[in-house]
């Protein structure tokens, strides 16, 4: 179905193919996992699929591409769209209309289907993403994993016999994740629809993949390969793996289901062994009481109450909609709730600005894009030294500690997803707010990328800050969250410990709870590492 022939791809300006002397071959009906690191690549091989490299990006393709016989140089996305649809990391800029349901339409009334037909694809689509509660929403009143499924909707409509998936389930709740995949699997094994994704959350995805391509960048060859092939050699594996490599289980797990038919040994030393602890925390910083806010006639929050302390990491979860992002922008002051008070040191944050504002609270929103304006990597990083007056210096060396692959010279349009937000993680967290609130901040990073950051947060937490972030990386809050808070329908539904909280939860469990949690409510470690000190310390 879809063939790589000697593909090398170089942008202008690149010092190095962005990837070279690429052979692929994706069968029809196959589902193709493509992983690697933050801008090794995978963004290019997937858009070389449908023709937008190089026919809209610009740059040099060298070698064929052919999508069911047709060859993309010659064949531009507008010739190929009845056959490959692609989803995009960020799902705004690909939407053209107002609503849920014209989007779901576009793609047929610009195909020309029959009104029949698409009145029933719509409805078939509604029903297969969930989508069918919001079919009049508007697009810009939807949450970020809302808008994720309207754009894998809005490309399922037109039928096409390959999709192209960039990160679909990176602004997805855990089950809105798993339905998703669900529903791709599905297409997969009973339309033989073939599926090419690019993922960083491999604990999510790894078990529906038929086969994986890794993505080495430096434009080094492509590693092909079974997903237990790829995980056995590949530098990035979710935490199930890790865990099978720590027990030395073989063959390693790619599945929860997989490791707890090994852990029963494993289970054996960790109740003695292994002990949670409750950190004590500072001052209270911030306080949100009894706050109400809404869009409209839909309410986001209703009545919520929650104090933040320094040195406290809190995980805001639940489902998309919850209200976690209107949370966060209550906090910030970026809109007034409709009642109750937010105070951040004693002070209304929407009456602050300027310095007095970023030393106080910073925000990082799920679209990075939002803080970004320069034509450079280094004007943005010498506008935020500026900002928050620090050395000059001060951001390009948090970045680089972030991200160090980022040219300083790169314009951040040309940056991935993950390199973008690393830059606007870079920005806010220069200013060391006393409270620094992040909205899906691992959004396109890869597993080292986010170890960094998590280093980053705990230091923070550990000299007197607060982090509030609204997350669904249940592997990142299992490794840095102190508390969390799940919100369901803009009220808050529980309020403890991360261990307390998660521990025994379907959703919100990180894998290695699930391993090993055998009852309800019993200690058990959350993390790889958190397995690794119990070990240790067994006698």
């Amino acid at each position: 179905m879809i063939r790589f022939e000697q593909v090398t791809i170089t942008y202008e300006g690149a010092d190095s193919p962005a990837v070279a002397d690429v052979n692929l071959h994706i069968a029809e009906g196959e589902m193709m996992l493509v992983v690697g690191r933050t801008g090794s690549g995978k963004s290019t091989l997937l858009r070389a699929i449908n023709g937008l490299v190089p026919h809209f990006t610009g740059g040099t393709l060298s070698g064929r591409v052919t999508v069911d016989g047709r060859d993309t140089r010659t064949h531009p996305p507008r010739e190929l769209a009845d056959v490959v649809g692609m989803v995009p990391q960020n799902p705004m800029s690909s939407f053209v209309t107002d609503t849920v349901e014209e989007e779901l339409a576009y793609s047929m009334e610009c195909l020309g289907i029959d009104p029949a037909i698409m009145r029933r694809r719509v409805e078939e689509t509604l029903d297969l993403l969930g989508l069918a509660d919001v079919r009049d929403r508007a697009l810009l009143s939807l949450s970020g994993g809302q808008r994720q499924r309207v754009a894998i909707g809005a490309v399922l409509t037109a039928h096409p016999r390959v999709l192209v998936l960039d990160e679909p389930t990176s602004a997805l709740d855990p089950g809105a994740a798993e339905e998703v995949l669900a529903t791709l699997q599905r297409l997969v094994h009973d339309l033989g629809l073939t599926i090419v994704l690019a993922e960083h959350r491999l604990e999510r995805v790894l078990e529906y993949a038929d086969r994986v391509t890794y993505v080495p960048g430096s434009a080094a060859p492509l590693v092909v390969g079974t997903p237990a092939q790829i995980m056995d050699q590949a530098p990035i594996a979710p935490a199930v793996v890790h865990l099978g490599r720590l027990a030395r289980w073989d063959p390693i797990p790619l599945s929860v289901r997989d490791a707890r038919r090994h852990a029963a040994s494993l289970r054996e030393q960790l109740p003695t062994a292994y002990e949670s602890s409750s950190p004590d925390f500072g001052a209270r910083i911030a306080t949100i009481d009894r706050t109400r806010a809404s869009y409209g006639e839909i309410p986001a929050l209703r009545g919520v109450t929650l104090d933040v302390s320094a040195g406290e990491i809190i995980a805001l979860m639940g489902r998309n909609g919850a209200g976690k992002s209107t949370l966060l922008s209550t906090l910030v002051g970026l809109r007034r709730p409709d009642a109750g008070t937010v105070r951040i040191d004693g002070i209304d944050p929407a009456t602050l600005a300027g310095p007095r504002l970023i030393g106080r609270v910073g925000l990082v929103p799920q679209e990075s894009t939002d803080l970004l304006s320069r034509d450079t990597v280094a004007a943005e990083c010498r506008d935020a030294d500026h900002d928050a007056q620090v050395s000059p210096g001060s951001t390009a060396e948090l970045l680089a500690e972030l991200a160090p692959e980022i040219s300083p010279d790169a314009h951040p349009r040309d940056l991935s997803e993950g390199q973008r937000l690393a830059l606007a993680l870079a920005v806010i967290l220069v200013a060391t707010p006393a409270v620094l609130l992040l909205d899906e901040p691992t959004r396109g990073l890869d597993y080292p990328t986010k170890a960094r950051l998590a280093a980053i947060l705990r230091d923070l937490a550990d000299r007197g800050h607060a982090v509030v972030l609204a997350t669904h990386d249940v592997e990142l809050v299992a490794e840095i969250a102190t508390r969390v808070v799940v919100l369901a329908e803009g009220e808050v539904v529980a309020d403890g410990p991360t261990a307390q909280v998660v521990v025994g939860s379907p959703l919100f469990a990180p894998q290695v709870a699930k391993v090993l949690a055998t009852a309800p409510g019993q200690p058990v470690p959350l993390t790889v590492s958190a397995v690794q000190r119990a070990l240790a310390s067994a006698p």
